[in-house]
């Protein structure tokens, strides 16, 4: 009896382990308005219904929270008519995947760890202008450094958890003064509250309101090989025809497509039904970045960052994106093939087939790019071969290679190159300590 009461617990365990791992979770907190009013909610990562989660990498806690959020539970069910903030550290917010979220809907807040250089503040102007709001995240003093940047920014999270006191009316002060919206979180008794609304912060969000809520929905993970087949036809320009045939032969990925075409997130007056319209409301651009965020938010796929074959296809692709863009400015079919042909280079390593030919035989993948990688084929093979000469650190043998594959690499200088490959690792890596 002993034995079977000491098992017990485990058995239990093993049980509420394998059940949770069919659903997906995600939490949220209630932000609320001066006059108790919910105005939104906070979005946070969550891999089980207990109401904690430890976050290793914050790029791809966040990458969950979308993918949950907007395939796995809905919009509407996550947010109701609210927004949602969602945290975002260095290479997410520098990341294209940022734009499957609506900016009517969503607030991006900006973490802590994230170095606010010029190319941050560049990026975040370009994320205003499409209409995002951006939050900075547990600010705990009128610093140097926020000074700095409340121009480019339109809400200031005050961690109360972390504040002076005596410090924090010279604080509201000077983020009111520039126009700036004040949210007090972590907030959690009643004085803290009062010293908030006194100060005249906006928002106010924290234990003494509410807990955060742990949202569920059942698990539908599509499969890897089925995404990268998506993106090879968009790579390829395939007609909607073909798209459309690729879907519905996993209809896992189709349901993934359906929410993301009918959250509210696009705003559209009517439900898609077809496969068909939801390409076409959805547009093949938006389903490259969802296709790419499935791949890096699956419990089973790629991990950012962590992974050295996600690092290597990551800063590849980008590489090579980048110096398309050098070679050809205007050519922006150029540019994505660059891009594409620098992720599939390695598709048979994330696959699991000893040769690539036979991962892109089952990708049927368009000849531009399967010759490129194939056989060094073209404009585009030329400009692999340059990348994996790059990746080996000798920027002089890639300058070499760039000038004998092909006449308009020349280009392609060695400093030109080392520029290009120092970009391509920050924007993949999170550099600056995102």
């Amino acid at each position: 009896m002993a034995e079977i009461l000491t098992a017990q617990p485990d058995q239990q365990r093993t049980a509420r382990t394998g059940h949770e791992s069919e659903y997906v979770y995600l939490g949220r907190q209630p932000i609320l308005a001066r006059n108790g009013a919910l105005d939104a909610y906070e979005l946070l990562f969550r891999t089980s219904s207990d109401n904690w989660a430890q976050v290793d990498d914050d790029a791809l806690a966040t990458a969950q929270v979308v993918a949950h959020t907007v395939g796995g539970i809905g919009v509407s069910a996550a947010l109701g008519p609210h927004r949602g903030y969602v945290n975002v550290g260095r290479d997410l917010l520098c990341d294209d995947i940022v734009m499957l979220l609506s900016p009517e809907r969503f607030v991006l807040e900006v973490l802590e760890t994230v170095t606010l250089d010029a190319p941050v503040i560049e990026r975040i102007a370009k994320l205003r202008r499409a209409g995002f709001r951006i939050a900075l995240d547990d600010v705990g003093e009128l610093s140097d450094e926020l000074a700095r940047v409340l121009p480019h920014i339109d809400i200031v999270k005050v961690d109360f958890l972390l504040v002076d006191r005596a410090r924090l009316p010279a604080l509201a002060q000077a983020v009111h003064a520039r126009g700036k919206t004040l949210l007090a979180e972590k907030v959690e008794t009643r004085e803290d509250y009062a010293l908030a609304h006194e100060l005249g912060f906006d928002f106010f969000q924290g234990y003494f309101f509410a807990r955060p809520q742990v949202l569920s929905a059942r698990r539908r993970d599509p499969s890897r090989e089925s995404l990268l087949r998506v993106l090879a036809l968009i790579a390829g320009d395939a007609s909607l025809a073909e798209l459309e045939t690729e879907l519905k032969r996993s209809p896992s990925v189709v349901m993934q497509l359906l929410r993301l075409v009918n959250s509210s997130a696009y705003g559209l007056e009517r439900r898609i039904a077809s496969v068909r319209e939801a390409i076409m409301a959805t547009g093949t651009r938006q389903i490259a970045r969802w296709a790419q965020l499935l791949l890096y938010a699956s419990n089973g796929g790629l991990p950012w960052r962590s992974d050295p074959l996600v690092q290597l296809a990551g800063t590849r692709s980008r590489f090579m994106e980048l110096a398309a863009s050098r070679l050809r400015p205007g050519d922006e079919r150029f540019v994505d093939a660059a891009f594409m042909t620098g992720i599939l280079s390695l598709v048979h390593v994330l696959l699991g087939d000893a040769a690539p030919a036979d991962a892109l035989w089952k990708l049927g993948l368009v000849a531009e790019i399967g010759d490129a990688i194939m056989h060094g084929a073209g404009p585009l093979g030329a400009l692999l071969t340059v990348a994996e000469a790059a990746e080996e650190g000798d920027g002089e043998r890639a300058a070499r290679t760039a000038g004998l594959t092909h006449g308009e690499f020349a280009a392609l200088t060695p400093a030109v190159l080392a520029d290009i490959n120092l970009s391509a690792a920050a924007w993949f890596a999170a550099h600056g300590n995102a």
